[in-house]
C-alpha cells in the first residue's frame, strides 16, 4: 500500500524580511520510504499569511516587527523609484 505525507518540515528567514517555507512530500510503500519531494515558497511581510499553517504563521508575526515591516516599505519604494 502507498501513502503520501505532506508537511512543512523548514521555515527560514531569508534577507532581513523573507520567510522560505519548505514542504516535504513522502512516499511510502508499506511503511518503507519510496521517495521525498520538496516544494519551496517565500513570503514577505505585506503578504496575507491568513492561509498558511499556524506554526507558519507563528514564525511571520514574530519575525516582522514593525521596525523589518518598515525597512521592506522603504526597500520596495527605491525598487519602485528605480524602475521609473
Amino acid at each position: 500500500m502507498l501513502t503520501e505525507k505532506t508537511n512543512i518540515d523548514q521555515i527560514e528567514i531569508v534577507a532581513d524580511w523573507n520567510i522560505q517555507v519548505r514542504q516535504a512530500t513522502v512516499i511510502e510503500r508499506d511503511g518503507q520510504f519510496v521517495s521525498r519531494t520538496f516544494h519551496r515558497w517565500v513570503l514577505t511581510p505585506d503578504m496575507d499569511i491568513s492561509g498558511q499553517e499556524q506554526k507558519v504563521q507563528d514564525i511571520c508575526n514574530a519575525a516582522w516587527t514593525d521596525e523589518v515591516k518598515a525597512a521592506y516599505e522603504t526597500f520596495k519604494a527605491e525598487q519602485a523609484a528605480r524602475m521609473i
